[in-house]
């Protein structure tokens, strides 16, 4: 499949156009042109509608304007640094599973393990979704995204170790209102989304959203009739009813179902491996491999050197929430949120087709090379990979929000229940056809057939009760307030690993080995408490201090061979911050500095799984993976910085900068080293998916024209670059030396851009217009934002996205 790319007459005009602001929901509420001054932002991370600015939480606020002019169609779309603090990730080469932290908290380098928890809550609507997998799928009708940021282990309870992330959709209206926008791009992209409100009945209010969101990959795949790498197809539909049989009492219905399916990102090679051995058997293999079929390149390329096979990746959920809000009093409301959601995740990825040759063992090297290696050959390479994942889940969470004089307080309990199932295969795809090695052929292979290297089933059980109370004492006119908060969790985990390589796992009973099924069945029970002090030094300038923890619970790995489990990890946070409005709330300025302990920090060590093939000792294509506790305790610190700035009429300057340090105490690495030698000191430890710098700024600008605006956005988002391994090191059991290779990602500089005829009056009705042309990566630069590998063995990673831009139009009734 060939991509149909834009003309560069095309490329010229988008590059000419301004746009987004990527502060946060800010700047895109700022920028009004019938107002002046900043514009208010409402949260409710207590529970409670409150303004921003008189929140004593760090919170970064995204709503429906900023989400539409940065064109986000899925959270991914948000990595690109819209929010300093926040980063999300591709799982690997998966852009269906998404690795998100905050602060550096939260992170997980394998998010394929049904026993294992994220550390950053997402939630929609009040419900918590519980799996990376699934949160690729097209966003719905969006009120704003509130990102909270540090522990959330109070109000948003268990696995918010980072914060939380959540997502507010907007409520039907009881008016006939539709929202259509039609839009095109490069790659042959295309997006249709529609929000209908349909009039009140019988005191019920109808809203329908429907989405559809579509591009071609961006790197091509030689392979005829394969998918190329990095397309989407995003699909859904959310049908929500809202009955009001009373003034103080309602009832919330809402019903989703998405389709996302996505080809794998295409993980390039782009330095040569160092001092390649030559076998006995095939002297000429190796070097000629990555000279004549896979030569390496250190820019981004738009065709891959390999074609290979590309199953598309497939994600679906459903979803059901019945939702109930009584208003006991004027000081008194009650909540209840019932859901259930079911998940299917399928996660081809063949992102490695340019991985390196796999060569067979030697005396010298034992475990042979890279991927897969018989003694003699074939020579294989291009592992594919396929692990299906099934997950459901069922909530009920009871809420009780009010006043009683000075005191304002929020109190619940929350039931959560959810069965995933996992199983993974994996092999090569190509195979080396001629004994210099350098021509290939695709393997003739049934996918279906092949081995199943693992699988396992766990059901997850978490009970918690949470309370907060916010005092405000009858001293200093009122502007002190003490919050006092915990929640007790109590998590168990219960479930088995019956698979390892297409059969029962091999268990000692009694001294005897059995085929048996491993189980797991443990429990923890934790409690987070919260105490926040906060003064109002002035209307407009709030300061607080606030120390919180946090914790992900433990679990066991699917992807080792003796389910080995692991305990739960802890954070604990003191944080002081400001929040400050000047100049007839002309200039906004939040802080917030911290610093805290990390506890018992789940670590992924990975090595080859090892089997012995007509007498000689190879490695295959499975991966073994463990998840130890890194002993002793950890340290988060950083700080973050905001300034938003409407300087004119219509005009909205916007800056941040987070800076975000993680210390991880040095571990034991469990697996063998080249020749089977353990190191025997525990190694450094990088912590990943945590760039140390990010800065963003904006300019979000609106003028008036007759009948309709002109509305100008863009933004520029820095990263200084992350690790994406835990470790990587060589060990020399003569001299003991410990020699560190993991590379670091690097930094990358992205602009986003937006601008649009605004509220153009159609027929003289109701009826508005906007045509807009957006870009993302507007100048479309280039960088490895994910790296792996060492100078010796090659380096290897994932490029940023090749610019992309199109035109849409809204009309609005």
């Amino acid at each position: 499949m060939k991509i149909r790319r834009a003309n560069l007459a095309t490329t010229s005009l988008v590059a000419l156009l301004v746009a987004q602001p990527a502060l946060a929901a800010d700047a895109a509420a700022a920028a009004n042109a019938e107002a002046e001054g900043l514009a208010e932002i409402v949260v409710t991370a207590q529970k409670r509608s409150e303004n921003l600015q008189k929140t004593p939480i760090a919170i970064a606020v995204l709503d429906s304007a900023v989400l539409a002019d940065r064109h986000v169609v899925s959270l991914l779309d948000l990595g690109d640094g819209a929010i300093p603090s926040l980063k999300i990730a591709p799982f690997f080469s998966r852009p269906g599973v998404l690795v998100i932290n905050i602060r550096g908290v939260g992170v997980m380098a394998d998010s394929n393990q049904p026993a294992r928890d994220q550390g950053v809550g997402v939630y929609v609507d009040g419900v918590y979704l519980g799996r990376a997998q699934g949160l690729g799928a097209a966003l719905y009708d969006v009120e704003n995204i509130e990102v909270l940021k540090g522990p959330q282990g109070t109000l948003f309870g268990r696995n918010t170790m980072g914060g939380a992330v959540s997502i507010v959709t907007k409520k039907p209206s009881g008016k006939f209102k539709s929202n259509t926008t039609l839009g095109v791009g490069n790659y042959n992209s295309y997006n249709a989304v529609t929000h209908i409100d349909l009039p009140e009945v019988a005191n019920i209010s109808f809203k329908i959203d429907g989405i559809l969101s579509r591009r071609d990959g961006m790197v091509d795949n030689p392979l005829q009739g394969q998918n190329d790498f990095n397309s989407f197809d995003k699909r859904g539909i959310r049908l929500e009813a809202l009955w009001r049989p009373t003034d103080n009492f309602s009832v919330d219905v809402a019903v989703d179902n998405s389709y996302d399916a996505t080809s794998t990102l295409y993980l390039q090679q782009v330095t040569r491996p160092l001092g390649l051995p030559a076998t006995a058997t095939a002297p000429a293999i190796a070097p000629n491999f990555v000279a004549a079929i896979n030569p390496v390149s250190a820019t981004r390329l738009s065709a891959a050197k390999v074609g290979v096979p590309q199953p598309l990746s497939i994600g679906k959920t459903e979803g059901y929430r019945l939702g109930m809000e009584w208003d006991a009093s004027s000081t008194l409301k009650f909540k209840s949120i019932t859901a259930y959601r079911v998940m299917s995740q399928t996660q081809w990825d063949n992102g490695s087709a340019d991985s390196t040759l796999s060569i067979a063992p030697t005396a010298a090297n034992p475990n042979g090379n890279f991927l897969i290696a018989t003694a003699g050959g074939p020579y294989q390479f291009a592992r594919i990979s396929v692990a299906p994942f099934r997950q459901n889940q069922f909530s009920q969470e009871l809420e009780a929000v009010g006043e009683i004089g000075r005191l304002k307080f929020a109190a619940g309990a929350l039931f959560y229940q959810e069965k995933v199932q996992d199983n993974a295969q994996a092999f090569n795809t190509n195979v080396v056809t001629d004994a210099a090695g350098t021509t290939f052929a695709q393997r003739q292979i049934d996918f279906n057939t092949q081995v199943v290297q693992r699988a396992s089933y766990v059901r997850v059980t978490s009970v918690g009760v949470f309370g907060q109370g916010i005092y405000t004492p009858p001293i200093a006119d009122d502007k002190i307030h003490l919050t006092l908060g915990g929640r007790w969790t109590r998590d168990q985990k219960q479930g088995n690993l019956f698979t390892i390589n297409g059969a029962l796992p091999i268990v000692p009973v009694n001294g005897v080995n059995v085929s048996a099924k491993i189980p797991l069945d443990q429990a923890w029970s934790r409690f987070d408490p919260l105490v926040t002090l906060a003064a109002e030094v002035t209307d407009d300038i709030l300061v607080y201090g606030k120390w919180s923890t946090g914790y992900r619970s433990g679990g066991a790995s699917s992807r080792s061979l003796t389910y080995r489990s692991f305990n739960p990890e802890s954070v604990s946070i003191f944080e002081i911050g400001g929040k400050a409005q000047f100049f007839d709330n002309r200039v906004r300025f939040n802080f917030a500095a911290f610093t805290g302990t990390y506890k018992d920090i789940q670590l992924d060590f990975s090595g080859l799984y090892e089997d012995v093939i007509n007498g000689v000792r190879v490695t295959t294509t499975r991966t073994t993976t463990d998840i130890i506790n890194a002993p002793g305790t950890g340290r988060v610190k950083g700080f973050e910085l905001e300034f938003l700035v409407n300087p004119a009429k219509g005009l909205t300057l916007s800056a941040s900068y987070a800076k975000n340090i993680v210390t991880i105490p040095p571990t034991l690495n469990p697996f063998p080293q080249t020749g089977g030698v353990l190191i025997p000191v525990p190694v450094p430890i990088y912590q990943v998916y945590t760039p140390e710098n990010t800065a963003s700024v904006s300019i979000d600008y609106d003028l008036p024209i007759k009948d309709f605006n002109l509305h100008a956005h863009i933004d520029g988002n820095y990263d200084s670059g992350f690790y994406a391994n835990y470790t990587d090191v060589t060990y020399d059991p003569v001299t003991r030396a410990v020699r560190f290779a993991q590379p670091k990602g690097d930094s990358g500089f992205i602009v986003n851009s937006r601008l649009a005829l605004a509220d153009i009056p159609l027929g003289g009705g109701d009826g508005k217009l906007t045509l807009a042309v957006w870009a993302r990566n507007l100048l479309n630069s280039q960088f490895l934002f994910w790296k792996s590998g060492s100078p010796q063995g090659g380096i290897s990673g994932f490029f940023n996205d090749f610019r992309t831009y199109g035109v849409e139009a809204n009309v609005r009734f």
